[in-house]
């Protein structure tokens, strides 16, 4: 089984900044890619962010030139650096890893843009 822990949500202000954690641990395999989505009040969990096992990093265009997602392979830890922060970016962010053929999610962590 595999375990993933997030971390690095807030409160911040519009135009501000912040960066997730989320950190896979247990019985992995083989990550072959790691991702951020989200989750607005009301609305579908939608996709933010990809890097794959190779480094390759694929962007929503909603987030595009504003977030940045990095990993370090060594700690099984996946980041989502976000800059010039929107009220729109509230939500609950997940992060999942494709380890081997199966999918694994973490708990979430709320982010809030507000003034």
């Amino acid at each position: 089984q595999v375990q993933l822990v997030e971390s690095g949500g807030g409160l911040v202000q519009p135009g501000g900044s912040l960066r997730l954690s989320c950190t896979a641990s247990g019985s992995i395999f083989s990550i072959n890619a790691m991702a951020w989505y989200r989750q607005a009040p009301g609305k579908q969990r939608e996709w933010v962010a990809t890097i794959l096992s190779g480094g390759r990093t694929i962007y929503a265009d909603a987030v595009k030139g504003r977030f940045t997602i990095s990993k370090e392979n060594a700690k099984n830890t996946v980041y989502l650096q976000m800059s010039t922060l929107k009220s729109e970016d509230t939500a609950v962010y997940y992060c999942k890893i494709v380890d081997g053929l199966k999918d694994y999610w973490g708990q979430g962590t709320q982010v809030t843009v507000s003034s």
